[in-house]
């Protein structure tokens, strides 16, 4: 259990421990209790919590003041007792209590395969595996890592607790990954900052929903911990990658300053995610209109958008960030929308987590455990039943079965709600298509903004861009910035340099935009190459890609252990088990939201395939990867070579 306290962090006093706790969750101070102090009526009446409603933290749990008041008293007393030495009366529930303390608190069924989360959020279980790779495989056991942002960074702490030996190459400047290219007004997670944490990194958040710059801090700071930099080698591109069938290792070509040079490596971890390289609409004279005209993801540092004429192309989720960022300074905004997207109300989504209630995060481990575990369940697989398709619902068009509807209704009351005045905007912004059907965003004042005077959402096709001006079908828009906010091309996935298999073939080529891969982490033809953030990865239905990834790593680690055991110089997933597994993702996609004909989406591929979201729930996920199956992929002994240890 994480009893510790860190020790640059000075315990609570009794007026500060009385300041945090009037602000605290109420849920999550009843589940403190109840481990602290052992007594089980804090998780039944009359202290139960009501069900969680959508997102909401639900900080008063729905009890009323009085009850409240008793409950922080007594979370006081207990916490008090903690701080100046009473041990934790329940230090390690047993599987079936976390699940039922839980379940308490968030006043809905959980069920009993998710211990193993709960145990992981409060630290009784590793997310990522703690066991080392045998020492003498340090010898002919290496890895190099392509990409320095987070799937990166959690490779690169995970093989270091390992002690595999690895190198991370990133041709930027900086680590951060997406979070280092793009700086866009409003550029931040719609991802709790809490969930979108390493397991292994626990930060203190000063936003409920961290911007783009903290993000990147916190990353740097995961780095400096872990004391990654000499590992690290910035400015350099890897080009190309070639496997070599003889020796069972890659060969690099990397690039840096005008200079190339070749590296070998054993293992190949491709970390460079899904959003990149920006995505150019095809659009006439593009390129004529005169004035600044950019992608969001190339943000100019010295663009200034005050009492200017903005025009963005694209409404999803980065436009739903710069529009309310920029709309009050700017003289006009014009955003040109191909289709609406559902969002989702959430109220903390802007707010910064008041001081007492970081405090309390910072110096009371259970709570912040217990907050976690809250919020990882809220965000997780709650709403995976609401994206499947009733075969025998009587409204397909709009919803897809009856929580689905459900949904829907509540997004219309609450678009409805915060356009006021504006109803003329209803047609332009409510879906047709079912809820989840596209990425499901959160409201960050999206629809405030287009109810703005100097605001104009328009629907109608762009035409042709001239200098100065968008022409859609029906109007012209005199602009003097064009801002594109039209994603990234997400569908090619490792299409930033050339990875060349087994008899020369090469994966882009294979792939093409339909890529397949084995829990999203490896693919037949390709030994020794394990790809982060990979093909029917994205938890789009709920969680947190921090999770996912981490879970990849654990698998990793799974794989290179069974190598580092027998001795092994190559591992392949077996073609069977590769077409078993996708032939079970089409399938289960086939039930879901994503193939729903309503709506286009960048899930899916010029085939209509779904290739970026996984159709499965995260605790799926999580057993899937709890440890590698040798039999689902074929090994080769370490070569006799020259320099190979045998």
């Amino acid at each position: 259990m994480p009893d510790e306290r860190p020790p640059q962090i000075l315990p609570l006093s009794d007026t500060e421990l009385r300041e945090s706790l009037a602000v605290a969750n109420v849920p999550t101070l009843l589940l403190v209790l109840a481990q602290l102090t052992g007594e089980g009526r804090w998780l039944q009446p009359p202290y139960l919590p009501s069900r969680i409603r959508g997102i909401d933290d639900n900080d008063s749990g729905g009890l009323p003041e009085a009850r409240q008041a008793e409950i922080r008293s007594a979370a006081f007393d207990a916490i008090r007792a903690w701080r100046d030495g009473e041990p934790v009366a329940n230090p390690e529930p047993t599987r079936h209590e976390l699940v039922r303390m839980l379940q308490a608190s968030v006043g809905e069924p959980v069920a009993d395969e998710y211990a193993p989360l709960i145990a992981a959020a409060l630290g009784l279980a590793h997310v990522v595996s703690s066991e080392r790779i045998g020492p003498a495989a340090r010898d002919w056991l290496d890895v190099a890592i392509v990409g320095a942002g987070l799937s990166g960074i959690c490779a690169a702490v995970a093989l270091q607790a390992a002690g595999v030996r690895f190198t991370v190459f990133d041709r930027a400047s900086g680590i951060g990954g997406t979070w280092l290219v793009n700086r866009y007004p409003g550029v931040g997670v719609d991802t709790p900052s809490h969930l979108y944490s390493f397991s292994f990194a626990k930060h203190d958040w000063t936003r409920y929903f961290a911007t783009g710059d903290e993000v990147r801090a916190y990353l740097e700071q995961v780095v400096a911990d872990h004391r990654l930099e000499p590992a690290i080698e910035l400015g350099v591109e890897v080009v190309r990658a070639v496997y070599d069938e003889t020796a069972l290792a890659w060969e690099l070509t990397l690039r840096s300053g005008g200079e190339t040079r070749r590296l070998r490596a054993r293992i190949l971890i491709s970390a460079t995610g899904i959003f990149n390289p920006p995505k150019r609409p095809v659009i006439e004279g593009l390129d004529a209109f005169g004035g600044p005209c950019f992608h969001t993801a190339e943000w100019p540092d010295s663009v200034n958008l005050a009492g200017r004429r903005v025009g963005v192309i694209g409404n999803g989720a980065t436009a739903m960030q710069i529009v309310p960022a920029v709309a009050e300074s700017v003289a006009s905004l014009t955003v040109f929308q191909r289709s609406p997207h559902w969002i989702v109300p959430f109220g903390k989504f802007q707010q910064t987590i008041p001081e007492p209630v970081r405090r309390l995060l910072r110096v009371v481990p259970l709570y912040e455990s217990w907050y976690r575990a809250r919020l990882g369940w809220t965000f997780n697989d709650r709403t995976h039943s609401a994206l499947q398709k009733d075969p025998d619902w009587p409204h397909p068009e709009r919803s897809l079965n009856a929580i689905n509807e459900g949904y829907r209704n509540s997004f219309i009351r609450y678009i409805t709600e915060e356009l006021g005045a504006r109803t003329d905007l209803l047609e332009k912004v409510v879906p047709a298509y079912p809820p989840f059907g596209k990425r499901l965003l959160l409201d960050n004042g999206w629809y405030r903004a287009l109810a703005r005077p100097n605001v104009e959402l328009v629907t109608d096709p762009v035409r042709r861009v001239e200098r100065g001006a968008v022409l859609t079908t029906e109007r012209r828009f005199d602009l003097d910035v064009l801002v594109l906010a039209t994603g990234f091309d997400v569908v090619h996935f490792l299409s930033t340099y050339e990875i060349v298999g087994r008899g020369g073939r090469i994966l882009s080529e294979v792939w093409g935009d339909d890529a397949r891969a084995y829990l999203g982490s490896t693919t037949a033809g390709f030994p020794n190459l394990f790809t982060l953030y990979g093909p029917n990865l994205q938890p789009g239905h709920g969680g947190s890609i921090m999770f996912t990834i981490e879970r990849q790593m654990n698998l990793v680690l799974s794989v290179l252990a069974l190598m580092s055991e027998k001795r092994y110089g190559s591992f392949e997933c077996r073609t069977d088990v590769l077409e078993r597994y996708n032939a079970a993702v089409d399938e289960a996609h086939s039930r879901m939201v994503w193939t729903h004909p309503g709506m286009d989406t960048y899930y899916r591929n010029s085939r209509g395939r779904v290739v970026v979201n996984t159709p499965f729930r995260n605790i799926d996920f999580f057993y899937a990867t709890a440890r590698a199956d040798p039999d689902d992929y074929q090994f080769e002994p370490l070569p006799q070579l020259a320099g190979v240890a045998a």
